[in-house]
């Protein structure tokens, strides 16, 4: 089955707002702190949100208990990727690299079937968020690259999953509300354990943009855990790497990198994808 329309600008919308909170952590003094800060702002939003929300079953709770252990791992490692790496060369090689091994995985281990279209536009969207990057890596971080590489796996494994999770909770909100609340403690306490007092300052200088964050990411993360409800995980999670196209664009306006031919063309491909999706 192809992804209906609505689907597909509600995901492409979550693809923005995922662009538009990763610029924030990057334009910002420290990776980690910020990260940490807009993560714990995101959990308070959310235990605001709990008691308006049903418990999700039970048969979601070890999928959620593992999805707040894995965001860790992967507020650390974004955080590290864009201390060694720009947002133009990291981002696209984590959220490129994560929707193929999902779809890899997919076929093993979850009950979706992709069709030939779908199929195609997991290709194309993959060469055409990858191949502007590798094509000509000048002057690239090995450390960076391969923290931006171990957080396209942390991806993958938490995109599994919540689909899953997602699936066996009965309601895509709770799930998606009770997971910002049960990662942020633990992420914040990883911040104060590497930077102590300052990680105390540092939130308080940084709350006003890391909450605009915070409400980025929830947006973004809650449609998508809705999306993969509705449609096959493997074609939302590819769908939403779109992002890189809007973090080509941030980058170039706001972050003044330079956008380059290769990335238009990269932009084009992944345009293409996105309609062999909903053939």
């Amino acid at each position: 089955m192809s992804l209906p329309l609505h689907i597909t600008l509600l995901v492409l919308f979550a693809a923005l707002m995922h662009a538009a909170w990763n610029a924030i952590v990057k334009s910002s003094a420290s990776k980690l702190l910020d990260a940490a800060t807009l993560s714990f702002a995101a959990g308070l939003i959310c235990l605001a949100i709990l008691p308006w929300v049903p418990l999700p079953e039970r048969a979601s709770w070890p999928w959620l208990a593992a999805s707040a252990i894995l965001h860790v791992f992967y507020f650390l490692t974004l955080a590290g990727a864009y201390r060694w790496s720009d947002l133009s060369y990291a981002y696209p090689l984590m959220r490129g690299i994560a929707p193929l091994l999902v779809a890899l995985s997919g076929i093993f281990l979850l009950d979706d079937q992709l069709t030939a279209g779908m199929w195609a536009g997991i290709a194309l969207i993959t060469i055409g968020i990858l191949a502007p990057v590798l094509w000509r890596p000048a002057a690239v971080s090995v450390k960076g690259t391969l923290i931006a590489l171990a957080n396209a796996v942390v991806i993958a494994c938490y995109t599994l999953i919540d689909g899953n999770g997602t699936r066996a909770s009965g309601n895509a909100l709770s799930y998606c509300v009770w997971l910002f609340s049960l990662d942020a403690l633990p992420i914040a306490l990883v911040a104060l354990a590497i930077h102590r007092r300052r990680a105390l300052d540092y939130a308080i200088r940084r709350w006003k943009p890391c909450t605009v964050g915070a409400i980025f990411t929830l947006g973004s993360y809650g449609i998508v855990l809705w999306a993969m409800v509705q449609a096959p995980i493997a074609a939302v999670a590819v769908l939403r790497e779109t992002s890189v196209i809007f973090a080509a664009i941030i980058g170039s306006t706001l972050l003044q990198e330079r956008l380059g031919r290769l990335r238009i063309a990269g932009a084009v491909v992944v345009a293409c994808g996105i309609a062999a999706l909903r053939l």
